[in-house]
């Protein structure tokens, strides 16, 4: 599509789908941040022994089945206000949807099975947990890889998406594993750091590779990015990245990460994410599927948006207010697991 036919599609009056498109870019934003740092948990959990495998399912253990609510939220929000993009997508990303849940699926089994298991079963139901985040994370880095191509085909994107497939599993690991910075202590702390530091470098590289690519896989991305002035007003996004993780490696070099600035590699791998999805939200908009529907293309009718938008107001603040007290009530270090 070219600029003046996008820009003339651009009914800039019909503000609402602007307003779902945000808030699915924010559940899925949640999401990835809140479930991926389980997922890394659970992809950390084959480097631990049995009693720290316990202390790591008790720091997540809280907290994991309700991330996931973001993401009936995001794909609930694509279904109702963008039917059209609904279809698309799931039509196109079938197979690694059904692998996403199967990976699910095994973690919520294997959570509620492996403490209740004969000892001789537990090492079955820990390695279903380990092979579900496996399953979830590396789909999930798949699916980000062919949507940001539009779904295209050829050994390029194809390639594209599997580099994704490997470097979302790593940043998910690197996030997991300062979340057990921030909510363990003792030796699990120390490997926890040993873990993180082990995860920064292959992030590094695989964000470095996929900044490269993406401008190669996708002539919009290129045009967005690299035209005069933008390329001058998006330097922030990348310096802000690169400084957020300089900042996540000297504060795991610090001994002071394993006291009071123990949340704080966190919060940078946090922001790391946070300026992916600026990132990818201007490389996207306004499409909700890169050069094939924008947002307007692919919207519910503005009736039905206006019926939405009232029960989006009621169960986004319930979501997050469950979540802040959940939180809230299980801050702190990780305690004893306990399922009674």
């Amino acid at each position: 599509m070219s600029p003046d036919l996008m820009t003339s599609a651009w009914p800039l009056n019909d503000w609402m789908p602007i307003v779902f498109m945000a808030l699915m870019g924010l559940a899925m934003l949640t999401y990835v941040v809140l479930d991926g740092y389980d997922l890394g948990v659970g992809l950390l959990m084959s480097r631990a022994n049995a009693a720290e495998r316990d202390t790591m399912v008790a720091s997540i253990g809280p907290f994991w089945d309700a991330n996931e609510t973001w993401l009936v939220l995001g794909v609930g929000i694509l279904l109702i206000a963008f039917p059209k993009a609904h279809g698309l997508v799931l039509s196109a990303l079938y197979l690694p949807v059904a692998v996403m849940l199967l990976g699910l699926t095994l973690r919520g089994v294997a959570f509620d099975f492996r403490v209740k298991a004969r000892v001789a079963h537990q090492g079955l139901w820990n390695q279903a947990f380990i092979a579900g985040s496996g399953l979830a994370a590396a789909s999930q880095g798949w699916m980000l890889g062919r949507y940001i191509t539009g779904f295209a085909e050829g050994g390029l994107a194809q390639g594209f998406a599997a580099l994704i497939a490997l470097a979302l599993p790593a940043a998910y690991v690197l996030l997991g594993a300062c979340w057990l910075v921030m909510k363990t202590e003792g030796a699990l702390q120390e490997r926890a750091i040993h873990w993180a530091k082990r995860a920064w470098g292959p992030v590094v590289v695989g964000m470095g590779l996929i900044s490269i690519a993406t401008p190669l896989v996708s002539a919009t991305v290129r045009a967005r990015w690299f035209a005069l002035p933008e390329f001058i007003a998006l330097l922030p996004i990348p310096l802000f990245t690169l400084l957020a993780l300089g900042v996540t490696r000297g504060l795991l070099n610090s001994h002071r990460v394993r006291g009071k600035l123990c949340a704080a590699p966190f919060g940078a791998v946090v922001l790391v994410f946070i300026m992916g999805a600026i990132g990818l939200a201007y490389s996207l908009f306004p499409y909700v599927v890169m050069d094939k529907l924008t947002l307007w293309q692919a919207a519910s009718a503005r009736e039905s948006l206006s019926v939405i938008l009232v029960g989006v107001s009621i169960t986004l603040p319930a979501i997050i207010g469950y979540s802040v007290f959940a939180y809230r009530v299980f801050r702190g270090k990780a305690t004893a697991l306990s399922y009674g």
